[in-house]
């Protein structure tokens, strides 16, 4: 299975969640799965990279040319490809488009439009592959109590809380995307409008 991991390139964060991240990709590929991820060296998507690679797991770099050109942020040395966008969009459609799965962990404003643009596209139909949120330390506590009240004031469906699952275990995240999503949901099903 690709898995898309979505996540911080911050090199300033807590060593907590590196470590736990580390350890998340290096499950990954004991498991069979390959890394999808956005090509970073630092941060949590370096973590997720090296866990993968300590494991002799394949990973997937995506990463637009600017990047590079502008020094945005270190690019990852060992990807065993490394996909050149000319855009921020086209590298995260590659990204859906390669992936089998996503998992969410701890990040800025980029990972928070990255989980809504795969839950929303899975919202409408679009796509049905596990969203999986690795909610190291709480991390993303507050983003689950948005969702869940959003759910009971009527803005999201309550069916639209079964598209994605918030965790803090690594294995139950694992499992959750190894798991193959029931199909057969419409549109309607999922959103008003």
């Amino acid at each position: 299975m690709k898995i898309c991991v979505f996540g911080a390139a911050s090199p300033t964060i807590d060593a907590m969640y590196i470590s736990r991240v580390e350890e998340l990709g290096a499950q990954m590929a004991l498991r069979g799965h390959s890394l999808v991820f956005g090509g970073g060296a630092n941060g949590l998507m370096g973590a997720a990279a090296r866990g993968v690679r300590s494991k002799n797991g394949r990973i997937v770099g995506v990463i637009p040319s600017f990047f590079n050109n502008e020094q945005v942020e270190a690019i990852c040395d060992f990807c065993d490809e490394l996909v050149y966008t000319e855009t921020m969009r086209e590298r995260k459609q590659i990204m859906e488009d390669r992936a089998d799965a996503f998992i969410v962990v701890p990040g800025g404003i980029g990972t928070f439009e990255e989980f809504f643009e795969v839950l929303t596209l899975k919202q409408l139909c679009r796509h049905n592959k596990p969203i999986a949120v690795y909610n190291i330390g709480g991390y993303y506590n507050e983003l689950h109590a948005v969702m869940e009240q959003a759910i009971k004031k009527n803005f999201i469906r309550e069916n639209c809380s079964q598209l994605y699952k918030f965790s803090d275990d690594p294995d139950e995240i694992l499992k959750y995307v190894e798991t193959p999503v029931i199909g057969g949901r419409t549109v309607r099903e999922l959103k008003d409008g």
